[in-house]
């Protein structure tokens, strides 16, 4: 049975912070719906209202296109042990660049990861809890640190004017463009 809340509680918030993964779900009116798996210790929970994650550069940029589009997002968070629960984020996001007024602010939170395009703030307008009883129990190995080694070992300025000309989502929906680099990503 589900049990829905206006505002995330202490219990909701330790929760998330177990767990070491998240997924985020977003849509446009039409074409794909999106859902990305996320780890690297990028999620924070800001207030009982607000969340934020950190976001790297990978495969695509549907989720931003799809908040431009439509603001709505859902993030959900699943046990893998126990006690079994899957906890929902309703809500509605923007993201911001490393060139947008803020992106300090919005960024100091995370930690000083290679590669960050973006951090999505996302107001949570409601919170579901359900059983996750059909969840398998699944046990961390560690994190991959692929990516992370990955951006660290590309030169940020190459990377940007690689990514520059994409301008457009897998489903032709418009994209902003990353023009500057985080301070703590460029090489000495």
């Amino acid at each position: 049975m589900a049990d829905f809340f206006d505002a995330l509680t202490d219990e909701h918030r330790a929760f998330i912070a177990a767990q070491p993964m998240f997924f985020v779900a977003s849509a446009a009116a039409t074409g794909r719906i999106n859902v990305s798996p996320k780890g690297m210790d990028t999620f924070r929970v800001l207030d009982a209202s607000n969340v934020a994650y950190l976001d790297l550069g990978g495969s695509g940029n549907e989720t931003q296109a799809h908040l431009a589009a439509d603001g709505r997002i859902t993030i959900m968070f699943c046990a893998f042990d126990n006690p079994a629960l899957i906890l929902r984020l309703y809500g509605h996001g923007v993201a911001t660049l490393p060139q947008d007024a803020g992106f300090a602010a919005r960024a100091a939170p995370f930690p000083r990861l290679p590669g960050v395009r973006q951090v999505f703030s996302i107001a949570v307008d409601s919170v579901m809890t359900s059983c996750g009883w059909g969840v398998p129990r699944m046990t961390l190995e560690r994190e991959r640190e692929t990516l992370a080694k990955y951006h660290g070992q590309q030169d940020p300025v190459k990377r940007l004017a690689r990514i520059s000309g994409r301008t457009q989502s897998i489903d032709g929906l418009p994209l902003r463009v990353q023009t500057e680099i985080p301070a703590w990503d460029t090489r000495d």
